[in-house]
Order: C-alpha cells, then structure tokens, then sequence
C-alpha cells in the first residue's frame, strides 16, 4: 500500500483515483472544483479544496510525506508547470506529471517531474497494437524497448513443443505464461506441447515482438 497525492481531477485525475483506491493505497485529492471532488469522496482517505498553485496550499498537504505525487492537470499547462516545480522544492519524493505533447515533457522533466505519463497516446499505441492484429489480445509497455503481448499461436506451432520451435532463439522473445480453459500456467517449460487455441503471454524488444507480429499476419 503506498500514500498517493492526486492534483487534479479531470478525466484522467479521477479514473486514477479510483484504480488506485482500488489497489488499496491511501489516496488524497485536491482540485480547485468542489463538484468534481464530491463524486470521488468514497474512494478516498482525504480530499482538499484549493489552489496548488499557491505554495501555501501545497505547504499545507505535507507533499513530503506520500509515496508518489501525480500532477493531473490537462488544460492549464502554466499551473501544471508550476505545481510540478513547487512540489520538488517543497520535498516530493516521486512526482509524475501529466502531458499531452513531448515540448510540454521537457519542461515538465525540466523543472521538476521524476516521470511523465501521455495518458491520449498511451492509450492510441495500445489500441494501435490490439486492433492491427486479430491475434493481439493485449499489449503491455514495460519500459521503454519492451513490452509485453498476449497472443495466440501461429498455427504450424500446434502440436510442436517451445524447444521443438526453438522459440527463444527464433523470435528473440520469452513465453512467460500460457493462458487455457483451465487456467494459467506461469514460466512453462521447453516440453510443453502447444495446442493451438490457447494465449501466449510473450515478452521482449519492441523490435523483435513487432517482427513477430508481421510473420503471423502472413
């Protein structure tokens, strides 16, 4: 469980806040808008009415004492500037800021933020990577170079084992779990016999999953 400041709440603010009062963290929110807090009230250990631009309000948060603080402000990029400066300088052990174009990361990077998220185009990559191929059925970036895909079998892998197709070697990527009717098997082993209808959970370089990818469209 980690303690989470939230700066405000539009869209993304407030999907965010209930994913990770969900996952049983400790969330406080702050927003200048009292309507938008209400709705969030049951999902949080706290919630403030006030201006984070002003340094007397983030003074008044403690901003040194959570886990991660996320600036989620969308329209006024000034104020996130701003909040995300002044939550460094008063002791922010993590702040992660929210951007819509890459000149407003840098400055973001610039003046303060540990991390950016790009909420709109994380979210058009992953929809971009499910929907170019019937057999993507999910899609996770876990860095920047490598992701991790969920996908079905070639169909000449069927009846074959993971040693048999040399897949390590082959495609440059890891099975890290098998997904069937009868639940999931982690880490399986060089013997195991693909069926044809299960998923493949497979992890590697962006470079080499998408090569991957373009030999099974064939």
């Amino acid at each position: 469980m980690k303690s989470i400041l939230i700066i405000g709440l539009g869209r993304f603010g407030s999907y965010l806040c209930k994913k990770l009062s969900d996952l049983g963290n400790e969330v406080m929110i702050v927003d200048q808008d009292e309507e938008l807090l209400e709705p969030l009230l049951p999902y949080v250990t706290d919630a403030k009415l006030g201006d984070c631009t002003k340094e007397s309000v983030l003074q008044s948060l403690g901003v040194g004492n959570f886990d991660v603080c996320f600036v989620c402000i969308g329209t006024n990029f000034q104020s996130s500037l701003e909040i995300t400066s002044q939550l460094k300088e008063l002791g922010a052990k993590l702040v992660i800021s929210k951007a819509t174009r890459d000149i407003q990361a840098k400055f973001l990077l610039r003046n303060g933020a540990d991390r950016i998220v790009y909420p709109e185009r994380d979210i058009a990559e992953k929809c971009a990577v499910q929907y170019s191929a019937d057999n993507v059925f999910d899609y996770f970036e876990l860095s920047d170079g490598f992701s991790i895909y969920e996908i079905t079998p070639m169909k000449e892998w069927a009846g074959k084992t993971i040693m048999e197709l040399d897949f390590r070697n082959k495609y440059r990527a890891n099975i890290v779990a098998i997904k069937t009717n009868d639940g999931m098997r982690t880490m399986p082993t060089g013997d195991y016999h693909f069926v044809g209808d299960e998923h493949l959970m497979i992890i590697g370089q962006d470079k080499d999953l998408e090569k991957l990818l373009r030999k099974m469209k064939r």
